[in-house]
């Protein structure tokens, strides 16, 4: 009764105060930040009630407050917001590079390595292949010729079969896991990352030859794209090392110090253009295994420092769901979720299989890699860029599948991790172990 004692209040306060400003104002723009931590915040607690993780209550917070329902929170205001999101991706990516341990990459890297490939590459051919089955019903495809609907389905699925580091580690943190079906999701998304951002642009580039664009979209920028991904792993080296230093020989202020090795870090990987979840990633890797044992006392720091922007980044992600394209396209977005949720099973059955890897991991882990979210916006943001012609409609049917993965994948994380008894309904409801 307390949340809802308290939503109502934020309600009403939002609904007295919005007619006072206009457009983007930094109070405004103040107010929608204090507003979303609080708002999220008490759905988030509201959903565990209904057995329901708390990022699903953020993102539902999120929707309600968005353009799509009551506009409190509108869209010159969420651009506004935007560094708080980039913010977040930099402490969620720190903090999963600082989640894996050097010995469990020696003892399960090949294991992970295994489950990834099998699992992408079946998810690939599964979207790949239901894109150019639904060709005729699609507007970007109707009536193109073979060889663009073989580019468009491969660059299609090369951006479908993105996971969510985000969201896994969302519910890792709240839960507290850390069992064999919680690291191995956590390390095949996180391997799975660096992949696609390689075969995305891989894919890229072949639909440029099999369809190119009638813009005129630049090409060639293959150097660009390993400056991206060799670039991010060469200064994450370089920031993890001093972040490392740091802990061996300050270890002060770490609350502080935290939140500046996130910021500092997503905006030299935006001034250098290099990859910034690899970057962020790399240094948390490295600052926790060189970090002379003190690594664990940053990430705590960093998940005290972050939760109210990590409140902040799922309810944003929510407010830029949009109902209508997803009901308007749910005929063709519902085959490609369907054919997506069932190739990421088949791919980690063959991929568990192969790598000889423990029942409940073959069990539960598919159901982890379900979710997406900030990875797969952006890169078909990359595609609706270089197809100017036809990349919104591509665009309209990506995000609307997202949106959808976006909701049930948190859902079905939180399934496998009780299912498989790494969790119990108390860790979820309580936070955690943190």
């Amino acid at each position: 009764m307390r949340r809802v004692i308290v939503l109502a209040l934020l309600y009403l306060l939002m609904q007295a105060v919005l007619p006072l400003g206009e457009g983007t104002a930094p109070a405004l723009v103040l107010m929608a930040f204090g507003f979303l931590i609080l708002g999220a915040y008490s759905v988030g607690e509201l959903a565990t009630t209904i057995k329901l993780p708390k990022i699903v209550g953020y993102l539902a917070a999120g929707l309600a407050v968005g353009p799509a329902a009551l506009n409190f929170v509108s869209v010159p205001v969420m651009n506004q917001l935007a560094p708080v999101s980039e913010l977040a991706i930099a402490l969620i990516a720190f903090l999963a590079g600082a989640e894996l341990q050097l010995d469990e990459v020696r003892k399960r890297g090949v294991v992970l390595v295994k489950m990834m490939t099998a699992e992408l590459s079946v998810s690939f051919i599964g979207i790949a292949t239901v894109i150019a089955l639904l060709h005729r019903f699609l507007p970007f495809l109707n009536g193109a010729p073979w060889t663009e609907i073989l580019g468009f389905s491969i660059l299609f699925a090369s951006v479908a079969v993105v996971h969510s580091p985000a969201v896994t580690m969302a519910l890792l943190s709240e839960s507290g896991a850390k069992g064999v079906v919680a690291r191995t999701t956590l390390g095949v998304v996180l391997l799975a990352d660096v992949a696609v951002v390689l075969s995305f642009s891989g894919a890229l580039a072949l639909a440029r030859v099999l369809a190119p664009p009638s813009g005129g979209a630049a090409a060639g920028n293959s150097f660009l794209v390993l400056w991206e991904i060799g670039g991010a792993v060469l200064v994450g080296a370089v920031l993890g090392a001093v972040v490392a230093l740091y802990l061996r020989f300050i270890r002060r202020e770490l609350f502080i110090f935290a939140i500046l090795v996130a910021f500092f870090g997503a905006q030299l990987a935006a001034l250098i253009h290099v990859e910034t979840l690899l970057t962020l990633l790399v240094a948390g890797f490295v600052a926790e295994n060189w970090g002379g044992g003190e690594g664990e006392h940053l990430r705590h720091a960093m998940e005290r420092a972050g939760a109210p922007i990590f409140v902040v980044f799922f309810a944003l992600a929510g407010a830029k769901i949009k109902p209508e394209a997803v009901l308007q396209l749910w005929p063709l977005v519902i085959p490609i979720v369907l054919v997506r949720a069932a190739g990421i099973w088949a791919g980690t059955q063959l991929g568990a299989w192969w790598a000889k890897a423990e029942p409940e991991v073959a069990k539960y882990t598919w159901m982890g890699l379900i979710s997406q979210a900030g990875v797969a916006i952006g890169l078909s943001s990359v595609v609706a860029a270089a197809y100017p012609a036809r990349g919104e409609e591509m665009r309209s049917l990506f995000l609307a599948t997202i949106a959808i993965n976006e909701t049930i994948g948190p859902i079905l994380f939180r399934i496998s991790l009780l299912r498989s008894k790494e969790a119990t309904p108390e860790s979820f409801r309580g936070g955690g172990g943190h």
